[in-house]
């Protein structure tokens, strides 16, 4: 990347960081002789990026809401492990708190990979309105049996396909491809239904695969794929916008339950106008990181909704397929997003 646009970018996430919420992860030691709380912020989010300068802010936040009492150290860019990892450390109580998408949450509690299903949602405030309705209560209670305490949404936003030699136009141009999948089922079997070969690999290892060839493409934000690099690994962009991800912040329940009461209120969640207040921080640099991934010589294309409706007809039995793997409430879930 040159240093002009460097800066470029630097500047437009800048921006977006008084009001954006992120996502984190927290890891605790639990009390100290004197009631201090140690915390441990565990994310797969770069360094340099808004997800750092906005856990700066919830570490802030959280120190001054406690009094002091809670010592919070961050950890970036996967250094504690990737997504999976770190959702089985924190049902372990090992990490006390993880924030990442939804689907990464699934490989725990498999119901969620529906609020990732393809073409759920046809815009934001659909997505907005589904997840802070009912669907927000039953998440809280499936999350809780699996040993975990919600705290809040936060944003990722709409993905699309990033692909390093072939454009992608219809469903068959994605078939044969070996594409970078995060390791969640929802995403394995979207994949499978377009007729392309799902390799799950972590967030810490995706751009060298992409670099050698491991994969042919992936999916994801036009945000996340510019500040993990990732485009710089690829040609074309297709913004199919076909999969909606939001962040989710979870803690580990044991550890959750055992602490003060105001500790508690100042994990537990911000204001919901601070939730809607971040995620349209982060949807307001989608346009600018799209046409910044055009100049940097990528290849965007954006769909109609008849080159679209391909893709959703080839998808359209995913949801209700990992519905029926993920088991009991799955089908509930799905029904109150929709």
């Amino acid at each position: 990347m040159k240093k002009s646009n460097q800066r470029i970018a630097t500047f437009l996430f800048a921006s977006a960081l008084l009001s954006t919420a992120m996502v984190l992860g927290v890891e605790g030691s639990g009390a100290g002789a004197q009631g201090q709380f140690e915390m441990r912020v565990a994310t797969v989010a770069p360094e340099g990026t808004p997800w750092e300068e906005q856990l700066r802010r919830f570490r802030t936040n959280v120190q001054q809401a406690s009094g002091g009492r809670v010592r919070v150290k961050m950890y970036m860019g996967g250094s504690l492990g990737g997504e999976k990892a770190l959702v089985r450390r924190t049902a372990q109580n090992s990490i006390q708190c993880f924030g990442g998408s939804a689907a990464a949450l699934g490989t725990m509690v498999p119901q969620l990979n529906v609020i990732e299903a393809p073409f759920l949602f046809n815009s934001a405030r659909q997505a907005d309105r589904a997840l802070d309705g009912r669907a927000k209560d039953i998440v809280t209670g499936m999350v809780a049996r699996q040993g975990f305490q919600f705290g809040f949404w936060a944003e990722n936003g709409f993905r699309s396909w990033f692909t390093r030699e072939r454009p992608i136009r219809t469903p068959a141009d994605l078939q044969g491809l070996r594409m970078r999948s995060q390791e969640a089922m929802v995403h394995m079997e979207t994949y499978r239904a377009l007729g392309a070969t799902p390799v799950p690999i972590d967030v810490t290892n995706v751009l060298t695969s992409l670099q050698t060839g491991g994969v042919d493409g992936f999916d994801n934000t036009p945000l996340f794929a510019f500040a993990t690099s990732w485009y710089q690994a690829t040609e074309h962009l297709f913004l199919s916008r076909h999969s909606y991800q939001p962040g989710i912040i979870v803690y580990s329940k044991a550890w959750f339950d055992d602490l003060p009461d105001d500790i508690q209120e100042a994990l537990r969640g911000i204001p919901q106008s601070e939730v809607q207040a971040g995620r349209q921080a982060v949807r307001a640099l989608d346009p600018v990181l799209v046409r910044n991934l055009g100049r940097h010589g990528l290849d965007v294309h954006t769909p109609s909704e008849a080159e679209l409706a391909p893709f959703r007809e080839a998808t359209r039995g995913v949801a209700a397929a990992v519905a029926r793997r993920a088991g009991a409430g799955a089908n509930d879930l799905l029904r109150a997003l929709r």
